[in-house]
């Protein structure tokens, strides 16, 4: 007589592992709407970001620079009048130049938040109805507070009913709140759960499920989240203290010559202290971005079995990612010595990692409605 298959065998077989996960992934769960939203907001913020990198920032900063100089000859010349005109320029050129950032960077952050928020839904005591209108409203506050930043620059006060605070701003700030009720709903889900006395084990094999592709993402995201904070740490040991010594200096050498009236010396200052600011700018965003496509990696490791491609390609993209991910920010830090050669492989690498997170996204959609119209027959 053949023996039966022990419980832990049953709940191994690869049927079951698939019933599981197909079961929290199943239309119109909380955690497809926040896979598939998520992986959106980071699409859409990184194309952003890349349109803005060749299109407004570099143009941007030299028109910093450029009234600055300008300003500082009007203050030779005793023009009051132009030198606070100039400094207005300035302003707003920080303002469309901080907008952008803001976007680009919550756009992305509210897509990493979702995709943690879909990992985590299975824990959540709320009903599957619940957890539903709190993904749509976080995704409704993602989309409203980053497209309402971008306005902030454009539509100014105009119309508004307050001072101070134009429309975009309240709408922007209105989206935070969609955002903030969102949490506070998943996080009294989480509490709920851990507290319970008569919690009942939860069953997700989303995390247990293992591929070659989430092997590598998971592998090269730890990689590049290390080589991040080595960076950081060279950077904070090496030219950190050196740049602020810097900083004082050359300002001390522009107010020196702005005293004396040497309209040579305020201009090389000002020269060196644009180049000092690239250096620590190029710096920073290759930290920030080489940890924030490591988490990404990481992240997307997880989701793999929802990515309904041939498993050479889950491969494939998942090389393209890394690589993109090691090429950007390795070319930001070799753009002041380069210059438009570095900075067009950093747009590339850019491009690779848009591509490559594009497939994935695709795969998952595919696997979504292989689900439903399986579902339906």
């Amino acid at each position: 007589m053949k023996p039966m298959p022990s419980s832990r065998n049953r709940s191994a077989r690869p049927s079951d592992v698939l019933a599981g996960r197909n079961e929290t992934f199943a239309a119109p769960s909380a955690r497809r709407l926040l896979i598939l939203g998520g992986i959106g907001l980071i699409l859409v913020g990184m194309i952003f970001g890349d349109i803005f990198a060749v299109f407004v920032l570099h143009q941007n900063a030299s028109r910093v620079g450029a009234s600055l100089a300008a300003a500082s000859h009007a203050a030779f010349a005793g023009d009051h009048a132009a030198v606070a005109n100039y400094f207005q320029d300035v302003a707003g050129f920080l303002e469309n130049r901080g907008t952008k950032v803001d976007t680009h960077a919550h756009m992305i952050a509210f897509g990493y938040l979702a995709l943690m928020l879909s990992l985590l839904a299975p824990w959540m005591s709320l009903s599957a109805r619940t957890k539903r209108r709190l993904a749509w409203l976080f995704l409704c506050g993602a989309g409203l507070l980053p497209l309402c930043v971008f306005l902030i620059h454009y539509v100014g006060l105009a119309y508004s009913p307050l001072k101070s605070i134009g429309w975009a701003s309240i709408f922007a700030d209105l989206g935070g709140l969609f955002v903030i009720i969102a949490l506070a709903g998943y996080l009294y889900g989480l509490v709920k759960h851990f507290f319970s006395r008569e919690r009942a084990a939860v069953q997700d094999q989303l995390p247990a499920d293992s591929s070659v592709a989430g092997r590598l993402l998971l592998a090269g995201g730890v990689f590049l989240v290390m080589l991040g904070f080595l960076h950081g740490s060279y950077y904070a040991a090496v030219d950190l203290y050196r740049h602020e010594a810097l900083d004082y200096s050359i300002l001390s050498q522009v107010s020196l010559g702005a005293a004396e009236r040497n309209a040579t010396a305020v201009d090389s200052g000002l020269a060196a202290y644009g180049q000092l600011q690239g250096e620590k700018a190029v710096n920073i965003a290759a930290h920030a971005h080489i940890i924030e496509f490591g988490v990404l990696s990481i992240l997307l490791a997880f989701f793999q079995p929802y990515v309904d491609l041939h498993e050479i390609w889950q491969r494939r993209w998942a090389l393209v990612f890394l690589l993109g991910s090691l090429l950007l920010p390795v070319c930001v830090l070799l753009e002041l010595k380069f210059g438009l050669i570095a900075g067009g492989l950093a747009d590339i690498g850019g491009l690779l990692v848009i591509v490559a997170l594009l497939a994935m996204w695709i795969g998952i959609l595919r696997h979504a409605d292989r689900l439903d119209a399986g579902d339906a027959t």
